[in-house]
């Protein structure tokens, strides 16, 4: 009688082991694949704030061994991103204080005045006397005062522009910067253009018989429509001259495309905020000048085609410019080291670095 007790009592807890087994069975089929999901996602942000962590105290270096370096790139920049308006604020505060762009950005007719001496950005001891001529023809104010630029697009000349089709989306900013007298297409880096440097070099190499012959030039910018050019006339001596002829034979014949000159104070002056900051270099690149300048004047800041490397993200070849073969300069600018202070500043959400093709539509997170 014990024995058989004993039987039906090892039977039950048999069936209750089974009924048990078969409850978490159920369960693990109906909610594994949720939970795997969210175990994913969790994972995910962990890593992405722990890149956000790391990029965002990354120390500027005079070189970068990008290879170390690229997947964390690539996996930062496919996490989700949003701009911190706090950062954007912070920085476009800092810079009013040091550099106040809307005031000083570029040599005007009420900043300046008829013999005033001009010291040159990269030596004080040389300077130039503005002559009566030359002050005529200045703007008579700050060329965007009392526009609101809400979303800038900074387009550099890096080779990761090419075949990136971020044509579109760089056309939907509200103000566009270009470098260089850059080549434009509609498919990769666009066509619109509010202000586009000049390289007083470009004027002395490509167009030297610039007064006898202007139609080169005058074509040139043509291209950009109404938009701004903008040359760094007191960098150098010899800029100088150069970029008073291009003034004088631009201005009769597109006196709809304003030509302007940098005022040496104000890049003197960022030149100083930005060593000060840990940036070490003969003179910071005229992107990076347009960068930070974007900081203080726009909302929301775009930074495109600046990847100073000879392959992307994917460890495929780039030219260093989307629309040619030449090198920079190696003594003169140190773009490695500007990059990991963009790479800062996108982590710190105060600017958006693109670095990626883009989509053939714009992106949400590029339109907040």
């Amino acid at each position: 009688m014990a024995l058989e007790f004993l039987r039906w009592i090892f039977r039950l807890l048999m069936v209750l082991i089974i009924s048990q087994t078969v409850c978490v069975m159920i369960y693990y089929t109906s909610n594994t694949h949720s939970s795997r999901n969210a175990m994913t996602e969790t994972l995910q942000q962990l890593h992405c704030a722990k890149l956000r962590r790391e990029f965002s105290v990354i120390n500027p270096a005079k070189s970068l061994d990008i290879k170390s370096v690229t997947q964390k790139i690539s996996d930062f920049l496919n996490c989700p991103y949003k701009p911190n308006t706090t950062e954007q604020d912070i920085n476009r505060i800092k810079l009013q204080f040091c550099c106040n762009a809307t005031g000083s950005f570029i040599l005007t007719k009420r900043n300046t005045a008829v013999s005033q001496t001009i010291e040159y950005e990269t030596s004080s001891a040389s300077t130039y006397k503005i002559n009566a001529e030359l002050h005529s023809m200045l703007p008579e104010d700050f060329p965007w005062s009392g526009r609101r630029l809400r979303r800038c697009a900074v387009v550099g000349s890096g080779g990761i522009l090419k075949n990136s089709s971020c044509g579109r989306e760089i056309d939907s900013a509200d103000f566009v910067i270009r470098f260089n007298l850059a080549h434009v297409n509609d498919s990769d880096v666009g066509l619109k253009t509010d202000l586009v440097t000049i390289n007083p070099t470009q004027i002395k190499k490509e167009y030297k018989d610039l007064v006898k012959n202007p139609d080169p030039f005058v074509e040139r910018v043509s291209v950009y429509g109404n938009a701004s050019l903008i040359i760094p006339a007191f960098a150098y001596t010899f800029c100088t001259s150069l970029s008073v002829k291009a003034l004088k034979v631009l201005q009769p014949i597109r006196p709809q495309q304003p030509v302007v000159f940098y005022s040496p104070y104000y890049l003197r002056k960022l030149d100083r905020f930005w060593k000060g900051r840990g940036i070490r270099e003969v003179r910071l690149s005229s992107g990076f000048i347009m960068i930070s300048t974007a900081m203080e004047l726009c909302e929301n800041v775009h930074v495109y085609g600046f990847w100073p490397f000879d392959s992307d993200l994917q460890e495929r070849p780039v030219p260093y410019h989307y629309y040619d073969l030449n090198r920079p300069h190696p003594y003169m600018h140190k773009m490695p080291e500007e990059f990991v202070r963009l790479l800062q500043l996108h982590s710190q959400g105060a600017l958006t670095l693109h670095l990626q093709p883009c989509s053939s539509q714009t992106r949400t997170q590029d339109c907040v």
